[in-house]
């Protein structure tokens, strides 16, 4: 995996939504190769329930910019201290079904263990990158969305997890990036 390649990319920012969210993609270097680390969603949340998803949220009136907005989140969620974080770069901006745009950060995080904000997070989960990047557990599908048309879902289905909306277009955006691994360039099935 080569984070340098986040470091170069000149990001799109995305301006006409109706709000914003930062969220941080926690890379973990361990001996046997890279993990990013995931929060399951609560079951209780109004949006998006028992998904999974980076650590990140809404933007504040209090937050200086996006990028506070991110670390801001995953200190609430999981307890990792802004200091903690190496950012390295960022992502371009998506939109999401709820009206945001999403901009997504790259840090690199320790190794250790994080504490959940039970109110918020149901789980903690660090998947292994040769896993994400395996095509067996990969898939997707095409759909006609009522607002943006023809779309594509992203299915990544690791140790008993699986990414997917959102999260999963960040993901693809961020593995393509940093490694050989490519979404298929023709997608075809159609749900």
């Amino acid at each position: 995996m080569d984070l340098g390649r986040v470091n170069e990319f000149t990001p799109r920012p995305i301006d006409d939504q109706k709000h914003d969210a930062g969220v941080l993609i926690p890379v973990i270097e361990r001996e046997d190769g890279y993990y990013l680390l995931f929060t399951k969603r609560a079951d209780h949340l109004g949006k998006h329930p028992g998904q999974m998803s980076f650590p990140g949220g809404g933007n504040e009136p209090g937050d200086e910019d996006i990028r506070e907005t991110a670390l801001r989140e995953a200190y609430e969620e999981i307890g990792l201290h802004p200091d903690e974080v190496d950012l390295v770069g960022r992502l371009d901006d998506i939109r999401t079904i709820t009206e945001y745009a999403v901009t997504p950060f790259v840090g690199v995080v320790p190794d250790r263990e994080y504490e959940r904000n039970e109110r918020e997070v149901a789980e903690v989960a660090v998947l292994p990158v040769s896993a994400l990047v395996d095509p067996i557990n990969y898939e997707y599908d095409r759909r006609d969305h009522p607002h943006y048309g023809d779309i594509v879902i992203h299915y990544f289905h690791v140790d008993g997890f699986t990414v997917w909306g959102a999260t999963g277009r960040i993901l693809v955006q961020f593995l393509e990036l940093t490694t050989d691994w490519r979404a298929p360039e023709r997608i075809d099935r159609r749900i």
